[in-house]
Parts: structure tokens; C-alpha cells; sequence
């Protein structure tokens, strides 16, 4: 180990989205600055994000897509480094990229562009990148933080976290991001899996015989609702609109999923005025996956034509198939979750430029902190925004 530390204006922990994106603004506004993660290339979830081309952010991009214990934390940042900014950017760059569903912005080509852009807004004269080197100790003293990693020791006056959460550990995430925390004082709202698949048990289990049917649907936990696909597992749940309400899911609690989302209440009841000849079943199929209906009608129990069955038995069977209640047991846990949700207290935080308020030149960013926005490229946005706003003040 080299007994002088090489001294820089900033050490940046991690070089994912948000490392990255604070390590090319600090840079640009003059400063030295040392970029080091463990991983052997920067930016790994950037690279599988999006099957591959990135959904780099949501032009529907607002502060009330964000969980976190303080819901007003991310107005300030998102306010000053928009969905807007980063387009540009992206255009300047000349990477083509097309609107998926409600917002989502991906590359025409690969997520390797995004990664290769950053790297490009990087100046080489300003940035020293340090990869596949494990950092084993970081202290405090004279004004500088200290970093020893792979036999090098380095120091700065800031010091920034950026490693995010432990969501997908098979690309090398840990909680390490909350061990520094710690370390250094600064509350951690605990981790938990976000955006994740939920998982089904006891008499439930048979759902898991629909593995691969998918069907839109309204899913909803307490009062927040999602409007987009639902996808049954071999384990549970999927799909779109379960992993936006796995965010706010808690255990203990109950899934409520809407199957028929454009019908009213009484649909079966005036389907029967109009048709009384046909059956329950064909009417469910005929708006239902055919497994699905099938399933669901044996769980509700009822047959035979409409005409001969009482109008209470098909509106309780229509309320059950807009509010049908699951009972997840647990979810797929961080190997499937695409984020952490909780993590460093945003109470420890500055909303303005994500320095510790207790200790002067750390700073937070990205998965890190307690902020988790929702699927469809919120949470890059969220990356892109901390990293430029800790920047500012580096």
C-alpha cells in the first residue's frame, strides 16, 4: 500500500447512474475527482435495464412518484435536474430513443449508449476511474475523508455514496451503502425489495397452475392503485402493475386486483336482461384469459346461464372479480427486485445538495438514499438528479 494518499477534491463510492452522473458534473465544474467501485465495468444495471436499452427516464417524471419517509425530499432535486435535461443530454450525444407506455423512454439501440455517454461527459484529465478494487477502509480526520481500496489509499474533503441497495446481488449489490451510513452516524430507514414480484402460499397456490397468464388489470394496496398488466408465476404475482404495488405493499396485508377494470358493478346483471341464455362462464371467458376465468369461476363457485341464476349471486360475482383479495406471504425477495426501497434517512439529508447535515463534505445519492420512485425510468431520473445536485456543491 502506497503510504502517501493521492489527494482529490472528491471520492465518489460507486459507478452506477448516479456515481457517474455527480463524477461528470463535479468534473465539469473543475474538480479532481476519484470514481471507484468494486464491479469490473461502470454502470452494470444501466447495461440490463430495460431488456438491454435502458429506460432512462419518464418524461411524466414528479415528486409524488417517489416513495420515501419524507414525501416533499426529491421536489428539490427533480425541480433543478428534469426529465427535460437529461433528453437533452441524450440528444447532444445523437442517441435515438423512442416512448414506450405512459412515458418511458428508452434507446433505439442499447444501454450501452447511456453508459458510454457518461463516460463521455467524464473529462479524462479530471476523473480517475478505479474499477474491480473492493474498498477495505474509510475514516475521518483533518477535514478529509480517507479511502484505502485494492493497496491504494486515497483522501478528499467529500466524500459521496453512491453504491445504491442490495436489489439484484448477482450483479454485486450489497448493503454497503448503509454500513457507511452508519458508520458515520446517519439514520438508515430500513431496505426493503421494491418493485418485486410477490409470492403466493396456502390455498392460493393454485394460482401458480395460471403460470404465464397475463391480463390487465387495476391492482391496489390501501389507496394506492396501478392500471397495467398483471402476469401470474410459478411463485405468485408479476407483472407491471404488481411490482408498482409491491412498493407499497406490506405483509401482513391483502393484494386487491380489479380482473374486469372497464366494467361497472352491475355488468352481469344487465348482461343477464340481455342474453339470459348464456353462461357464466362464457360470459367471464369471453372477457378473461380462459384459464383465468376458469380458475376464478371455481373459486367463486357459481354456473349455469345467466337467465337461471339470482341477481345477487352475479353481483357478488362481479364485485368478486373487480376486488379479488390476495394474501401475498412474502415477495421474490432483492435477487428479483429491481430496487431498495427505505435506505440512508433522507432526515440525515440536505433536500438541496444531499450533503449530511451532521457531517460536512459526505454526501448521498441515488438507490442509496430513501427515496424510491416508480417502474418506467422514475428512479434513473432520480439517479441523474441527486448525482447533479450533490455535484453543484463538491
Amino acid at each position: 500500500m502506497t503510504n502517501t494518499p493521492t489527494q482529490y477534491d472528491a471520492i465518489i463510492l460507486g459507478a452506477g447512474g448516479a456515481g457517474l452522473m455527480c463524477a461528470a458534473i463535479a468534473a465539469q465544474r473543475g474538480r479532481k475527482v476519484l470514481l471507484i467501485d468494486h464491479a469490473d465495468e461502470p454502470g452494470k444495471k444501466i447495461l440490463i435495464s430495460g431488456g438491454g436499452r435502458c429506460n432512462f427516464t419518464n418524461i411524466n417524471t414528479a415528486p409524488d412518484r417517489y416513495i420515501s419517509a419524507n414525501k416533499h425530499f426529491a421536489k428539490s432535486a427533480l425541480s433543478r435536474y428534469t426529465a427535460q435535461d437529461f433528453i437533452a443530454l441524450v440528444n447532444r450525444h445523437g442517441i435515438a430513443w423512442h416512448e414506450k407506455t405512459l412515458g418511458q423512454l428508452f434507446c433505439d439501440g442499447s444501454a450501452k449508449q447511456i453508459v458510454a455517454m457518461l463516460l463521455d461527459e467524464c473529462p479524462d484529465d479530471a476523473v480517475t476511474l478505479s474499477l474491480g478494487r473492493s474498498i477495505t477502509a474509510i475514516s475521518h480526520s483533518d477535514a478529509n475523508y480517507h479511502v484505502e481500496f485494492g493497496g491504494n489509499r486515497a483522501s478528499a474533503p467529500s466524500l459521496v455514496i453512491a453504491t445504491g441497495g442490495p436489489s439484484i446481488p448477482k450483479m454485486g449489490a450489497t448493503g454497503f451503502a448503509y454500513d457507511i451510513a452508519r458508520q458515520f452516524g446517519l439514520k438508515v430507514v430500513e431496505p426493503r425489495p421494491a418493485l418485486v414480484p410477490l409470492t403466493l402460499g396456502g390455498e392460493e397456490t393454485l394460482f401458480r397452475s395460471l403460470s404465464g397468464v397475463s391480463a390487465p388489470v387495476i391492482a391496489s394496496s390501501g389507496k394506492t392503485a396501478f392500471r397495467e398488466a398483471a402476469l401470474f408465476t410459478h411463485k405468485g404475482l408479476s407483472g407491471p402493475a404488481i411490482l408498482q404495488i409491491s412498493s407499497y405493499w406490506r405483509h401482513g396485508e391483502p393484494v386487491s386486483i380489479n380482473f374486469l377494470p372497464d366494467y361497472k358493478p352491475d355488468w352481469l346483471t344487465k348482461l343477464k336482461r340481455e342474453q339470459p341464455r348464456i353462461s357464466l362462464n362464457k360470459a367471464i371467458s369471453e372477457r378473461l384469459p380462459t384459464r383465468l376465468s376458469e380458475t376464478l369461476l371455481d373459486r367463486i363457485a357459481l354456473s349455469g346461464e345467466l337467465g337461471n341464476l339470482a341477481d345477487r349471486k352475479l353481483a357478488e360475482a362481479a364485485q368478486r372479480l373487480s376486488a379479488w383479495r390476495f394474501m401475498p406471504n412474502g415477495t421474490e425477495g432483492y435477487a428479483k427486485a429491481e430496487v431498495t426501497a427505505g435506505g440512508i434517512s433522507t432526515a440525515e439529508l440536505s433536500s438541496k445538495n444531499m450533503e449530511a447535515r451532521q457531517m460536512p463534505g459526505l454526501y448521498a445519492i441515488g438507490e442509496a438514499v430513501d427515496v424510491t420512485g416508480w417502474l418506467g425510468g422514475y428512479n434513473f431520473q432520480w439517479a441523474w438528479a441527486s448525482g447533479w445536485a450533490a455535484a453543484q456543491t463538491l
